[in-house]
């Protein structure tokens, strides 16, 4: 069973609904642990019984090789989530942390 970090990632992973996807950094900030995206890749491999194919590379672009990539693309598509190239639409199919929105909302306060 995962400790610390690993199951704080796992548990945050865990959030993302069947459609959705979000990014290893989102993760890792949503996790608490911001700057850690490469963190969560080891957590990922790690884990299990986790919706590990729902977390991609920056700008959505799926960065597993091989295989993996083409059990990652299967189970999205699955899912219903539209894949071009190698990437998802972050806009239409991210998943937005409920702390990551208050965050930012908290950065911009005040400014004009």
């Amino acid at each position: 069973m995962a400790t610390g970090m690993f199951a704080e990632v796992l548990a945050t992973v865990r959030r993302i609904p069947k459609g959705r996807v979000a990014t290893y950094g989102e993760v890792a900030a949503a996790s608490g642990h911001p700057g850690a995206a490469r963190q969560v890749v080891w957590a990922l491999r790690a884990g299990h019984n986790v919706p590990w194919h729902r977390v991609l590379g920056a700008g959505g672009k799926i960065r597993l090789p091989g295989e993996s990539g083409l059990e990652q693309r299967l189970r999205l598509r699955t899912e219903g989530v539209a894949i071009s190239g190698d990437k998802v639409d972050i806009k239409k199919y991210g998943h937005v942390f409920p702390e990551l929105k208050l965050n930012a909302k908290l950065k911009t306060f005040g400014k004009p």
